[in-house]
């Protein structure tokens, strides 16, 4: 019987893609694990694969075609010795239902899992399988995006970033449920398109399209700045021990191939000043907050076009060079949009460092769910007064601390910052 092959949900967020390239033409044969095509989402470009064997009878999606919103049919597979002409008529979009009236609200249904068969087995790709037996990953607890709810590799891959954080048991009765929030007004979105054009009629100017990354800092960045309550606590770090201990470590060091730079004790300094200070180690979640136990920190990598942050997990038990290796991974990888979701995805805190660019100082846009980010500008030498009263010149850089209030209060912020500073200019701390 001919199968549809839908476009994946390759993320726990993903609504549309770009279908960048097939790998595969009408009248090949694929079995299941086979790359059909590549697929661009907003942050990366991610290989697709077939979850069954079949002969390619049509395909529905030109290469090169943008906004293919999720589960939307892009190919035919055929069974062996089936026609063409067998292959279901693409559906069309049912129309916009009228907006239902407003209920009470029940319990929502449980998310499918993925379908079983005779009550046992768990339909999915066998690359989903290896993965999942890689990562110790139960499949019968993830929903497939694949044809039939079938379970394949993004799923696996994003089991773990999407899976909620288990709530604690309570033994009350549920309290009715609340009267929904009211709506913020709707805050302006500028001048239209229309507008900017014609403001600009007769100057020379190109216009620059906008891809799925940009289109999504764009909307998250301002979503950010509209719905979290920043508010900013900057201090100054002296780093002439830490500069002169990196020295020695990374003299010792050289026979192995590794360099630390300033960076890799920056992670290294806040990922423990989450320990130290727990409370702060936390995100938004809509109607309460998370405390996590480890410390995943988010680093922004600059790349054309846009920025990656990916994220280091259980950065305060990893050491100095563990994560200078990873770090430097991740940065490649990020260039190339070679990252899986999972590992841009999640953490509580950020870093963004522009001091490689000769910034002296920011102010950084935290990105949600996290707590709080930290911007760091450049080493520069300045008069400083020492602890005897007397003027000497030191290398003092410069950090803003950009606080969610919802999840961090001022006092909780400065102890934060103050435990981020006393690692840096106190570095021989961090080995301990």
């Amino acid at each position: 019987m001919a199968t549809e092959i839908l476009m994946p949900a390759l993320s726990p967020t993903m609504e549309e893609g770009t279908l960048a390239k097939w790998l595969v033409k009408e009248g090949d044969t694929v079995s299941a694990g086979d790359l059909l095509a590549e697929i661009e989402t907003d942050k990366a470009t991610m290989e697709f694969e077939a979850v069954d064997e079949g002969v390619i009878g049509k395909i529905l999606v030109a290469a090169g075609t943008e906004g293919v919103k999720v589960n939307t049919a892009i190919a035919v597979l055929l069974a062996e010795c089936e026609s063409a002409d067998a292959a279901p008529a693409p559906a069309k979009a049912a129309p916009a239902a009228a907006p239902a009236p407003v209920v009470a609200p029940v319990a929502a249904a449980p998310a499918p899992t993925a379908p079983k068969k005779d009550g046992s087995r768990v339909f999915a790709s066998p690359l989903a399988r290896r993965i999942a037996a890689e990562k110790s990953v139960d499949l019968a607890g993830i929903a497939g995006s694949g044809p039939h709810g079938r379970i394949v590799k993004a799923d696996v891959l994003g089991a773990g970033a999407s899976a909620p954080a288990a709530a604690p048991a309570v033994a009350a009765a549920p309290a009715a449920a609340p009267a929904p929030a009211a709506k913020p007004a709707a805050v302006a979105a500028g001048p239209s398109t229309d507008a900017v054009l014609k403001m600009y009629e007769g100057r020379s100017y190109e216009e620059v399209k906008l891809d799925g990354m940009r289109k999504t800092i764009a909307a998250r960045l301002t979503e950010a700045k509209q719905t979290i309550p920043h508010f900013y606590l900057r201090r100054d770090i002296k780093l002439d021990a830490l500069m002169a201990f990196r020295g020695e470590l990374n003299a010792k060091l050289e026979k192995r191939g590794v360099k630390l730079s300033v960076n890799d004790f920056i992670i290294k300094a806040c990922a423990m000043a989450l320990q130290a200070v727990p409370d702060a180690n936390a995100v938004w979640a809509g109607d309460r907050m998370l405390k996590l136990k480890p410390s995943d920190v988010a680093v922004a990598v600059a790349i054309e076009g846009g920025l990656f942050t990916p994220v280091l997990k259980d950065a305060d038990m990893k050491s100095l060079s563990a994560l200078s290796a990873e770090m430097k991974d991740l940065a490649k990888r990020a260039r190339d949009r070679k990252l899986a979701p999972h590992e841009y995805q999640g953490g509580t805190f950020a870093i963004s460092n522009l001091g490689m660019f000769g910034i002296d100082n920011f102010d950084a846009v935290i990105n949600p769910p996290h707590g709080a980010i930290l911007a760091v500008g450049a080493g520069v030498k300045k008069p400083v007064v020492n602890a005897a009263g007397e003027i000497e010149v030191a290398t003092v850089m410069s950090v803003t601390l950009s606080v969610d209030h919802r999840v961090i209060d001022g006092a909780l912020g400065a102890e934060l910052l103050q435990a981020i500073v006393d690692n840096l200019e106190n570095p021989v701390s961090m080995l301990a």
